[in-house]
């Protein structure tokens, strides 16, 4: 579980930086189309939403009495379809500024780091307390992990969306 858990969240990470390094430092901050956020601002709400995932592991957890990837099955549902849109928590929200492609890569090579530690350091079957997604119970680490390779995953596919759309123009 754990090894098949760090190959995703390395091959998951590395598509990531492999597209944010196609784009050149001026086209990380361009609006591709009306509505949409630049590629910096998708990045930037992937930083947001996973950075303080390891950290929930080392909060308050239980032991699960439930199977422990219960919940991957609605996550990949939710995530995975590229078809459907969804408002991000105010939380998560990028700021419309202008983003560093260095500051941005530095920042996913550290949470693909905290990730791949933590896959390995804790023990996946735990429930955390500490947070909780809206709509869900509390996740388990492995949930949260897996929460964290499809939201990447999905805006990923977005980042590559919007990368296609600016080498068009």
């Amino acid at each position: 579980m754990k090894s098949a858990v760090q190959n995703t969240i390395l091959e998951t990470y590395s598509k990531l930086n492999d597209i944010l390094s196609a784009f050149t430092e001026d086209e990380i901050n361009v609006v591709p189309f009306e509505g949409s956020w630049t590629g910096g601002q998708t990045v930037q709400h992937i930083i947001l939403a996973c950075s303080g995932i390891p950290k929930l592991f080392a909060g308050k957890t239980e032991k699960t009495t439930r199977k422990p990837d219960e919940n991957v099955k609605q996550l990949d549902a939710i995530f995975l379809d590229f078809n459907t849109k969804y408002q991000s928590p105010e939380n998560i929200k990028p700021p419309e500024i202008d983003y560093d492609k260095n500051t941005l890569l530095t920042s996913v090579k550290k949470i693909q780091d905290d990730l791949f530690e933590a896959a390995e350091k804790y023990d996946l079957t735990l429930t955390c307390l500490d947070a909780q997604i809206p709509g869900f119970e509390n996740f388990t680490i492995y949930e949260w992990l897996h929460f964290a390779i499809v939201h990447t995953q999905r805006h990923t596919n977005q980042l590559k969306s919007i990368y296609e759309t600016l080498k068009k123009k």
